[in-house]
């Protein structure tokens, strides 16, 4: 009797387990099903996300190949705004030289005109005693 009831016994112990190995076996397919669905979900929103950075990839390209292109056609304009900058300096330096160059050119007509000035004084104060001497001699 011993026997039947050790059979009885193990034959309980082993339904229990596998009443507890279906409970984790059921318990594991549902969490297998969510991550699947899971997977799923972020798939699709990693396609999606995808889909939207190859846009918005070609479009700053796109954006990029514009922006160059009309950095390009505005180049000459800077290059000429900077010539034109240089040839107004050259014109101002010009300008300057021209300045001390008439400056001194008018100090010097200044000293010819004073010297002009006194040899006219003289000359018509030599003038003036050569017509005194003259009329005293007539």
């Amino acid at each position: 009797m011993i026997a039947h009831i050790a059979g009885i016994i193990a034959a309980v112990a082993f339904l229990v387990l596998v009443c507890f190995i279906g409970i984790f076996l059921v318990r594991m397919t549902k969490t297998m099903g969510e991550i699947n669905r899971s997977l799923n979900t972020i798939t699709d929103d990693v396609d999606a996300l995808s889909h939207q950075t190859e846009n918005i990839m070609s479009n700053a390209n796109e954006l990029l190949k514009d922006v160059n292109g009309k950095v390009a056609s505005i180049d000459p304009a800077f290059q000429a705004m900077g010539d034109l900058g240089q040839s107004v300096s050259d014109l101002n330096a010009a300008t300057r030289e021209l300045t001390a160059k008439v400056g001194k050119n008018n100090e010097k007509k200044n000293r010819f005109a004073s010297a002009t000035k006194v040899g006219k004084a003289a000359f018509d104060v030599y003038r003036d005693r050569r017509n005194k001497h003259h009329d005293e001699e007539e």
